[in-house]
């Protein structure tokens, strides 16, 4: 049974008056800190894994997958394309695990994202499509740079390339993406997610459906990435 979720309670109004600096300091400076030995490992993995594969097909990363309902769905929809969830929770992972029959097609890895996007820019990857659904949106204004947009790894990001697609139960958090988008020379939109409680069981992830029940509005930043 999913609970009642409360709404994104902030101290912020509008997009954060250090957003802007902050993505320009990010996009001048590669980020030096260090990469966790065990995504090192997990890119290994990840790298064997897709070789057996094809390194040809199309790749989908699903970052900050939890127990992995929206990697399992997105590699149904796409059975042409390589779909890799990612979560830093060995616990969440293992439960997804048990939970869905995953196709052959997808794999849960225990990484941490950004360090995972900076070996993957590394090594010249691209993606054909990166969903970032629902990520904590860190409401507090002294937290900015622990919101993708606003995270040392937004260069990253954006040299992945493919489709980006992030959704979330609170505006500010794509208004924010958006206008880091901007300031990266990139043009995005934002639009609702056409779903209600009826059509809640449509949900991509745990969140989104319990959002969804809980009366909550959800809205979503969709826009190919130049990399």
């Amino acid at each position: 049974m999913l609970g009642v979720s409360e709404s994104v309670k902030s101290n912020q109004t509008d997009v954060h008056e250090n957003l802007v600096a902050t993505v320009e300091k990010h996009l001048r400076h590669l980020w030096q800190g260090p990469i966790a030995e065990h995504t090192r490992l997990a890119f290994e993995q990840l790298t064997q894994w897709r070789a057996k594969k094809g390194t040809e097909l199309p790749l989908v990363l699903d970052t900050g997958c939890g127990t992995g309902r929206s990697t399992f769905l997105l590699a149904q929809q796409y059975p042409e394309a390589l779909v890799v969830g990612v979560d830093q929770s060995a616990d969440r992972l293992q439960r997804g695990n048990r939970r869905f029959q995953f196709p052959k097609n997808a794999m849960l890895l225990r990484a941490e994202s950004a360090d995972l996007w900076r070996l993957m820019a590394a090594h010249e990857w691209r993606l054909w499509r990166h969903y970032v659904l629902y990520p904590n949106p860190w409401p507090k204004s002294a937290h900015l740079r622990r919101r993708w947009h606003g995270h040392p790894a937004w260069r990253e990001l954006l040299a992945l390339g493919g489709i980006l697609h992030c959704r979330t139960n609170w505006r500010l958090y794509v208004e924010e993406m958006k206008t880091a988008l901007a300031v990266s020379q990139i043009s995005a939109h934002i639009k609702t997610i056409a779903l209600d409680k009826e059509k809640a069981h449509l949900a991509l992830t745990d969140f989104e459906e319990k959002y969804l029940l809980s009366g909550h509005g959800l809205w979503q930043l969709e826009v190919q990435l130049p990399g």
